[in-house]
């Protein structure tokens, strides 16, 4: 026997103690972590019964030619994968599938996320009465009711509306005072709505990561001689990158569910040049009674969502400190 099993043995005999053995230690590794756990059972049965379950009734929904009254809405048939293949087929469909990726670009991922940034830096190094007098603009959309703020906005950009009345006091030379905006560019009108209404939370989420920048590294940039482009482009925006991939991710999935501001504004017209996916889902559920055909729209929007989501954990993943 070698020495070190000697030593081994002895110390074992000595103490009166032996390892646990291993399925007794695996139990108890087992049993920590279900205490570990346990708090997050009650979230991950509401995540069960309000996300998944819905998400499942819908994907089944879509399934079948259920419809929004007649013998079809108590009776509905399985068809399988006939609505997807309809929707797959349908030019209406990819036209908004392209109006709501425009939709999302331009006003969260770029408006949004744009604006916010420049008012949060307009906060924490701009005039502070300005400051505030521009925050307070911005809250005052987003705290305002969506169904409050689409009817202001139908209001300030209908034909006799607030801005045709600011163009042709200003620019009536050029004739921009009759513009109808919400028939003639209604995906420009409600990419700026949504901007205007969106602002703000973007707006907070930049202001908080701009005051964990420590104020010294920037102070020492300056004195080497970087430019204030140069230091919020090589340290500000480095250091804030978690809360921009976070911003990003939230503003976009809440503007792929945006409807009340475009019902109310355009209801998706004229005909369908601002029929977003959650917009066409509605009208073919509840304006044509094809509620399976509606709700194989939904789930693609889901499934929309989800491409986004991945792509953000991907590309934007914050790096491991």
């Amino acid at each position: 026997m070698s020495d070190s099993a000697v030593v081994d043995s002895t110390t074992r005999r000595g103490t009166g103690t032996s390892p646990a053995p291993r399925p007794a230690r695996q139990r108890q590794e087992a049993s920590r972590t279900a205490v570990r756990l346990l708090p997050l059972v009650p979230a991950i049965a509401l995540m069960a019964i309000f996300l998944a379950g819905p998400i499942g009734y819908a994907l089944y929904g879509s399934l079948t030619d259920t419809a929004l009254s007649g013998y079809r809405a108590v009776n509905p048939n399985f068809v399988g994968a006939d609505n997807y293949a309809r929707l797959f087929s349908s030019a209406d469909f990819w036209r908004s599938v392209w109006l709501t990726l425009l939709f999302v670009i331009a006003s969260a991922v770029i408006g949004q996320n744009a604006l916010g940034m420049a008012v949060a830096l307009l906060l924490r190094n701009g005039p502070a009465r300005l400051g505030s007098v521009v925050s307070a603009l911005v809250v005052t959309a987003w705290v305002m009711p969506e169904i409050v703020a689409a009817f202001a906005l139908y209001a300030f950009f209908s034909t006799d509306g607030t801005l045709n009345a600011l163009l042709g006091a200003g620019f009536s030379w050029a004739g921009l005072g009759g513009t109808t905006w919400l028939i003639s560019f209604p995906m420009f009108a409600v990419i700026l709505a949504n901007i205007w209404r969106g602002t703000a939370f973007s707006m907070m989420v930049y202001n908080a990561a701009l005051a964990e920048v420590p104020p010294e590294i920037m102070e020492s940039a300056q004195i080497d001689g970087a430019t204030g482009l140069q230091r919020f482009v090589r340290i500000t925006l480095p250091m804030v990158r978690r809360a921009i991939a976070t911003n990003m991710m939230l503003t976009t999935l809440q503007t792929l569910g945006v409807f009340t501001l475009i019902w109310v504004m355009t209801g998706g017209g004229p005909g369908t040049s601002s029929s977003t996916l959650p917009v066409l889902a509605f009208q073919q559920a509840f304006k044509f009674a094809q509620v399976g055909y509606g709700t194989a729209i939904a789930v693609v929007t889901i499934a929309v969502g989800a491409v986004f989501a991945i792509v953000y954990v991907r590309v934007l993943k914050p790096e491991v400190d």
